[in-house]
């Protein structure tokens, strides 16, 4: 039954033109020109929920493209923002270097971040009232300073990122609600960051939720980690697989309000 029905859908696919539509997109941020990457299913008509996606340090990768397909083929608008500009496509130890500049300047994090809102706002596949920021290393933090920044999103999702900020104050600007999906054992953030951030929520009254995978550390959702968790950063299937769920479980909840 299961083979059949695949065949079946494979079939009216083929005879409908329907595809997963994944391209790049070029726009401006102030004055710098930026390459995003646009996923969506073409066989949907009209307005659907979307998502912004966050690169990690090494800017707009195959990782994110390959998450933008995962997303469209769940229904969602999806676009992947480029923070540093086209064609900066750092490897380490330069994407430190280049994520560094954007931590060391939240004023102009945000801005970037916002410059790919607006393009995902403008499709016209987009229903602006159902916008969600997910984020991966690097990405999660900036996803939750698109949230500092007041931006008028539905969630934001942080997988594995960073969690400091130099002004707590900003909390009280977050409209959405937030998810962290965190590795339990992730080297590069600190209990004194992580209470930080509890704090900064509660003070101002974010509607948000950590979750914990035991075992896992920092990168817990890129294969390209390898395996060795006492490198600090390593792919974990479970906590990879699982995360994904609790973002699918999340988008659910919020989109539906």
């Amino acid at each position: 039954m299961k083979r059949a029905l695949i065949a079946l859908f494979s079939l009216v696919t083929a005879m409908t033109g329907a595809a997963i539509v994944e391209k790049p997109v070029e726009y401006k941020a102030g004055d710098v020109l930026c390459e995003g990457w646009q996923a969506y299913d073409d066989a949907l008509e009209g307005k659907r929920p979307s998502v912004l996606i966050v690169h990690q340090w090494t800017g707009v990768s195959d990782n994110e493209k390959m998450r933008a397909k995962m997303l469209a083929e769940l229904g969602y608008n999806v676009f992947v923002v480029d923070v540093y500009g086209k064609g900066i496509r750092p490897k380490p130890p330069e994407s430190a270097k280049e994520a560094g500049k954007y931590k060391a300047d939240r004023p102009l994090l945000r801005d970037r971040v916002n410059a790919g809102l607006k393009v995902l706002n403008k499709d016209p596949r987009t229903d602006t009232s159902k916008v969600a920021c997910i984020g991966y290393c690097f990405g999660g933090l900036a996803a939750i300073e698109l949230g500092r920044s007041g931006a008028p999103i539905k969630g934001i999702i942080s997988f594995h990122g960073s969690l400091d900020s130099p002004n707590p104050e900003d909390g009280k600007k977050i409209k959405a609600k937030v998810l962290v999906l965190h590795g339990a054992d992730d080297p590069f953030v600190t209990a004194e960051n992580m209470a930080a951030f509890q704090k900064e929520m509660k003070d101002h009254g974010v509607d948000y939720k950590l979750v914990e995978y035991p075992g896992a550390v920092h990168a817990f959702t890129q294969v390209a980690a390898g395996n060795d968790n006492s490198k600090g950063a390593a792919y974990n299937e479970a906590a990879d697989k699982a995360s994904w769920e609790e973002m699918k479980t999340f988008f659910g909840r919020i989109f539906a309000e």
